[in-house]
């Protein structure tokens, strides 16, 4: 498979959101977060619709983008090859990090590690399903068409529905409680469908074969339901997302991902040597900012920016060093084959 710019290009910029989204979290109603700013002044009420939006769709993405891979990795090198390569390149990151965040908070978490996890997961289930069943030839015309992607939107929808009855947005859970695979059941449909759709995507050529038309609506009423979640505050529209929030960010999820596709493939193949670096350092910065991040903000926590301020700093400040730390360690013999 030749090399997909684009794709390169939108990880690194999801990589940078995903940054961003956790530097939030420390000055808004992010969930639970390491470090408290010592001054209560340090809030900014308005971020829960940033964390909202993000949460809807940027992981979700990202395992659309790691499935899309899959396939052709698969294929060409094999089972064996493919589970060790997944088990180097998404364990050792894992057991490494995993182990160090244990250490530091005095009990077994993994944090923001939970999606390689669950990617090292899903590869080894689709190896093992692959030993057993013959591949998609591959050989269907099919194409992303908006009704396909509001049929499939509303599926997660109404099943995330369902599973929120039992399993609020936020509520992390360990499967059985013993099974050390951390999860939060409102999302977990999602990642699942949306790796699964990645895979169909690479083995039908549906990227490709996605129409300007189709891409550009799909970016069009992604943003707007986007700003639907802006826009709530109170009344009667705050309590109608709220009531149905389940569809609304899966529909939300399915159509701005395949926009965010489209506008990439058609206005994102920058092949600069800068974009060239960054991509090669993005799977590292994910894995190396949150420790780096909780760092800082302690460092700083007496230093007044204002929140925005602080926010910004933080998300500015970690992106480049955490992208920067990636590739002072690449240079070490043998690191390039795990980052």
């Amino acid at each position: 498979m030749k090399r997909l710019l684009y794709l390169d290009n939108l990880k690194v910029c999801l990589t940078v959101l995903v940054i961003f989204h956790h530097a939030g979290q420390a000055y808004g109603d992010g969930g639970g977060w390491a470090y408290t700013p010592s001054n209560p002044a340090e809030v900014m009420p308005w971020i829960w619709h940033f964390f909202s939006v993000n949460a809807a769709f940027f992981m979700g993405l990202f395992f659309l983008i790691s499935g899309y891979f899959v396939p052709a990795s698969y294929d060409k090198q094999g089972t064996s090859v493919f589970v060790q390569k997944k088990l180097i390149r998404l364990g050792i990151p894992l057991l490494v990090m995993g182990g160090l965040l244990s250490v530091l908070s005095g009990k077994l978490e993994i944090g923001h590690m939970w999606y390689i996890e669950s990617l090292l997961v899903f590869c080894l289930i689709y190896a093992l399903i692959r030993l057993i069943c013959k591949p998609i030839d591959g050989k269907c015309s099919s194409k992303p068409t908006i009704i396909g992607l509001l049929i499939f939107g509303g599926i997660m929808g109404i099943g995330s529905y369902f599973i929120r009855q039992v399993s609020p947005q936020d509520h992390w859970i360990w499967p059985f409680g013993i099974i050390p695979l951390p999860m939060e059941p409102a999302h977990y449909l999602q990642y699942v469908m949306m790796f699964v759709v990645g895979i169909l995507a690479s083995r039908f050529h549906w990227l490709e074969r996605m129409s300007k038309v189709t891409g550009a609506l799909s970016l069009l009423i992604g943003c707007t339901l986007a700003l639907g979640i802006y826009l709530r505050g109170g009344g009667e529209w705050n309590d109608f997302v709220a009531q149905w929030f389940g569809i609304y960010e899966s529909l939300l999820c399915v159509f701005i991902c395949f926009g965010l596709l489209w506008l990439f493939r058609e206005y994102g193949n920058w092949n600069s040597k800068f974009w060239q670096w960054c991509a090669a350092q993005a799977y590292g910065a994910y894995i190396f900012h949150l420790l780096l991040m909780i760092a800082l903000q302690n460092a700083v926590d007496g230093i007044w920016m204002g929140a925005f301020g602080k926010f910004m700093f933080i998300g500015v400040a970690i992106t480049i060093a955490s992208f920067v730390l990636t590739w002072l360690l690449r240079m070490i013999p043998g690191v390039k084959e795990v980052l």
